[in-house]
Parts: structure tokens; sequence; C-alpha cells
């Protein structure tokens, strides 16, 4: 009996089978709750505790996190050094906006802070200094009133204190809520950098992302050195905004920090890492 013959018998007594496959229901692995989160930038999954230990940055893009307030001063200042001053002001509401109170009220509760800008005396390395800190995560860091006097406050304090000042800034510019109120801010910090300068005290502007708008406009660029984190949106209009006003297409990266070095608007850039050291270092000298 040839193979081919024998073949054709043996599928007549066995005819093909179908082999059934097992069902499988796909194994769910419980992740505890807030364990993880998403980068913003290239939304790759970040373990928090990892995240924390390097500092806010991202270790698949390597770009720096916005920080709270409170994070940028622990990661920056001698430990138990930070004495918070200018408490207790109250944001107003100018144009009667019933929605800006609201926002108010919801991000007072949300960062626990009265406004986005925090500062106070401290330590670096030993060497005492005025520290201020915008919150990108109070209504973007945006400049109205109280956050524009509270910065011309760190300014004062630290030329009655004779005190360097070193200010982190992150902003999306003026608070549009509060009109020409908040670009009365622009002129008045300025104003009080000025006599800052005229006393020979230091004044370190450290820009982050996002540094932008009226805040870019004013005091974040007039420091004495200017500072900035890598990769940070640094600019005062938006992109398309340029582009449309001056109808020409615009350098690929021309508004990150790196651009800004070369150009010359910064003078170095440091990673988070390395932050405090350089300020000390700053410090140091000027003393």
């Amino acid at each position: 009996m040839s193979f081919e013959i024998l073949k054709k018998h043996l599928q007549k007594e066995r005819p093909p089978q179908k082999i059934k496959v097992a069902e499988t229901q796909p194994v769910q692995v419980e992740v505890p709750l807030g364990l993880y989160e998403d980068c913003p930038f290239c939304q790759r999954k970040l373990n928090k505790e990892t995240l924390e230990k390097n500092f806010f940055v991202c270790h698949h893009c390597e770009k720096p996190l916005r920080l709270r307030s409170i994070d940028r001063i622990n990661m920056t200042v001698d430990a138990g050094s930070f004495i918070e001053k200018g408490k207790g002001y109250i944001t107003l509401n100018p144009f009667f906006d019933k929605t800006y109170d609201d926002k108010i009220i919801e991000n007072k509760n949300k960062t626990h802070l009265e406004d986005a800008f925090i500062y106070g005396s401290a330590r670096i390395d030993a060497e005492p200094c005025v520290i201020g800190v915008l919150d990108s995560h109070f209504m973007m860091g945006s400049m109205g009133s109280v956050v524009g006097e509270k910065v011309t406050k760190a300014i004062e304090y630290a030329y009655l204190k004779k005190y360097p000042l070193i200010i982190f800034v992150a902003s999306g510019g003026a608070r549009m809520q509060e009109g020409i109120f908040s670009l009365m801010q622009m002129a008045k910090t300025s104003s009080a950098l000025y006599l800052l300068d005229q006393a020979g005290l230091l004044f370190v502007s450290v820009l982050t992302d996002p540094t932008m708008g009226g805040v870019t406009a004013s005091f974040a660029m007039l420091g004495d050195i200017i500072l900035a984190e890598p990769k940070a949106l640094i600019g005062f209009a938006g992109p398309r905004v340029i582009e449309q006003t001056i109808k020409e297409t615009l350098p690929e990266g021309f508004q990150t920090s790196e651009f800004l070095l070369k150009k010359g608007f910064v003078d170095k850039i440091v990673p988070r890492p390395e932050m405090k050291t350089v300020l000390g270092r700053i410090l140091h000298y000027h003393a």
C-alpha cells in the first residue's frame, strides 16, 4: 500500500478533529492606588518612590516634572532652615467675577497655599538667603496682585536683611482675571529689584518649566545670574501667536532653555540634582 493510499485510508477512519483551546482569562495584577503616575510629557508610567529619589525627573524622557513649592524648597535649602514670611494675604476680585472667586477657593483647597508664591529666609550650604518659589499648581503660577505684592515683599526683605535673593520661577504669566491690576505687578516688582541692585545685593533667577508672559517680561529676566532647568519652556507669547504676528516660521525649540542659553538669555542650565550645589557655590562666592 502506497503512502498516499494509506494516508487517505487513515483520514477516512480518523477524520481530523478540531482541537479545543481552553479559554483563559487575562491575569489581573492588583496595583496599589497612588503607587504610579503618568509622565505628563512622554505618558510613560513612573514609580512615585523612584521619581522622588530622582528629584522628580522622568527617567524615560529626562524631562523635569513640575514641582510643588514645598518640594522645591525641601530639595534646595538646608534641612529645617526655611522660615516662611509674608503670610495672611487675601486675593481680591477687582472685577467681581464669581468664577474667579470659585477658582481661588478651589486652588486654595487643592494646594493649601494662600496664592501661587511662597517666600522666606533660609540657608543653602550654611549661607543665608531669601528664597521665593512660584507654584505652577496654583492657577499655573500666574501673577496677580497677591503674587506681585509677595514677590515685592521678598525683594524688600532681602534688602532689609542684606541677604542674596533667589526666586524659582514657574508661571503662565500675568493673571488675566485681574486685568490691569496684574499688569501693574510687572512694574512694581521691577522697581523693587532696581533698589536691590543699587544696594549691591545679589539676585539669582531660576527659570523652570514654564516661564511665560508678564513674569518673563518683568522680574524673571532681571537676575544678576539667570539659571534654568533643562528643557524648560521659556518665553513671552506662545509660538503660534508669534508666527501669526510676524508671518514667519520659527526655529524649532526656540523657546527652550537650551536655545536661550545659546542666545545669551540664560547664563547656565543646571540639572535639578545639581541645583543646590550650584546655588551654594554662587552664595559662597558672593559672600
